[in-house]
C-alpha cells in the first residue's frame, strides 16, 4: 500500500489513519514526495500562497501539450493560480450558486434510467454532464454529444491515458470547442448569460473553462453517486432516509476524489515542517476528513452528522465552485436509480483506474 495506490483501494481509510499517526506532513520517500494526511496539514498545504497547483517548469502535461487537449488544459483555472485562476472563477461560481436546483431535478428525472449495467453506467457518468450541458443552452442531442464527448476528454487529465486515448481526447477538445463557439454565438441560457456578463478574458479562457466545468462534472458527480450506492448496499437501513442527507456524509466518508497535489513554488514552512522549492505534496483529502480533529467519530457514518466539516471539494482558493450543483445532479441521480428499482443486492464493483478517484465501475452478479 501506498498513499496513491490507496486511492482504488477496497478499504483505504485504517492506511490513512496509520499515516496521520505518523504526523500530519511526513516525507515518503519511495514517492518521492510529501504527504499531507492530518486535518490541520492539509489545511496548510491548499491555503499557502507556495503550494501551486502545477509545477512552474511544467504548467501543461509534455504528454498532451503539443495537441488541443493541452491548450484547454493549460487554460483551465483548476489548472492555474493567480489571475488565470481568479478571472474565470469570478464569472463561473456566483452562476453556479444560482442554478435553479427544481430545475436540475427535473432534468434528472426527465432522462430515461434502465436497471442494468449499461443504464447505471449512463445515470452516472453521462448523465450528470448532458444537465450540466442543457443549463448551459444546449438541447438534448446536443447535451448527448458534449457528454460523449467529455468522456473522451476527461482522458487528458490521467497521466494513466495511453497514446490512443489521449490522441482521442485531443479531437475531442477540437469539437467541444466548436460546440462551445456556436453556443456563445446564440446565449439564450441564463446561467451561460450571466457567466458571459461577469466574465472579463477571452473567449477561448472562457470555452475552456466550460469544458471544465463538463469534465470536473464526469468523474467527480460519477464517484459521489457510485459511492452513494455503495453506502446504500452496506446499510440497508439507510434506504428511505433523506438522500440530500445521506449525499452529504457520502461526500465526507468516502469521497470520489481522495487526493490532490500541490508544487511548492519556493522553500517555505508548511505546518512547522520545511519544504524545498521543487517539492510535490500529496494532499489526502480523504484521509483529512477521517481526522478525528475534523469531525468527532469520524469512522462513524451519521446523516445527522453534527458541523461536518470536509475537504472533499477542495479548500481554499481552489475550492470546488460547483459543489452545491454537483450535490444536486447527485442526490436526485440515486432517488432515480432507486426508483427504477436498481438491485443494490446484485451488484458487483471494481474502481477505475486512477491516482486519485474513487469511482466505482458496475456489474451485476448473475442469478
Amino acid at each position: 500500500m501506498d498513499p496513491i495506490i490507496a486511492a482504488t483501494h477496497t478499504d483505504p481509510y485504517p492506511y490513512y489513519a496509520e499515516l496521520r499517526a505518523q504526523g500530519g506532513l511526513v516525507f515518503h520517500p519511495e514517492l518521492k514526495m510529501w504527504v499531507a494526511s492530518s486535518a490541520r496539514s492539509v489545511c496548510a498545504v491548499l491555503a499557502h500562497a507556495d503550494c501551486r497547483v502545477r509545477p512552474a517548469q511544467e504548467p501543461v502535461p509534455k504528454a498532451i501539450a503539443s495537441g488541443m487537449a493541452g491548450e484547454v488544459f493549460g487554460q483551465l483555472m483548476r489548472m492555474n493560480d493567480g489571475e488565470r485562476q481568479r478571472c474565470p472563477r469570478s464569472a463561473i461560481e456566483p452562476s453556479l450558486a444560482m442554478v435553479d436546483l427544481d430545475e436540475v431535478r427535473a432534468r434528472v428525472a426527465a432522462r430515461l434510467i434502465t436497471a442494468d449495467a449499461d443504464g447505471l453506467y449512463k445515470a452516472m457518468f453521462r448523465g450528470p454532464v448532458c444537465v450540466v450541458a442543457a443549463l448551459l443552452g444546449f438541447n438534448p442531442a446536443q447535451a448527448r454529444a458534449i457528454s460523449e464527448l467529455t468522456a473522451d476528454f476527461v482522458a487528458c487529465l490521467s497521466p494513466l491515458s495511453n497514446d490512443l486515448q489521449l490522441a482521442a481526447a485531443h479531437t475531442a477538445a477540437e469539437q467541444l470547442r466548436g460546440y462551445f463557439i456556436e453556443l456563445l454565438a446564440e446565449s439564450k441560457s441564463g446561467l451561460l448569460s450571466g457567466i458571459k456578463q461577469r466574465f472579463e478574458g477571452d473567449q477561448e479562457t472562457l470555452i475552456a473553462n466550460l469544458i471544465g466545468l463538463c469534465s470536473q462534472t464526469y468523474e467527480a458527480t460519477a464517484g459521489l453517486i457510485g459511492n452513494a450506492l455503495l453506502a446504500l448496499r452496506a446499510q440497508p437501513e439507510l434506504r428511505g432516509e433523506s438522500i440530500e442527507s445521506l449525499l452529504a456524509e457520502v461526500q465526507r466518508f468516502d469521497p470520489s476524489v481522495q487526493n490532490t497535489r500541490r508544487f511548492v513554488a519556493q522553500s517555505c514552512d508548511i505546518d512547522g515542517v520545511r519544504v524545498e522549492a521543487g517539492a510535490v505534496i500529496l494532499v489526502l483529502l480523504a484521509s483529512a476528513n477521517r481526522d478525528p480533529a475534523l469531525n468527532e467519530a469520524p469512522e462513524r457514518f451519521l446523516l445527522d452528522r453534527p458541523s461536518r466539516r470536509s475537504f472533499s471539494f477542495g479548500g481554499g482558493r481552489h475550492q470546488c465552485p460547483g459543489q452545491v450543483l454537483a450535490m444536486g445532479i447527485a442526490s436526485t441521480t440515486v432517488g432515480e436509480i432507486l426508483d427504477h428499482g436498481v438491485n443494490l443486492e446484485r451488484l458487483a464493483w471494481r474502481y477505475r483506474p486512477s491516482l486519485n478517484g474513487r469511482i466505482p465501475l458496475f456489474s451485476f452478479i448473475s442469478d
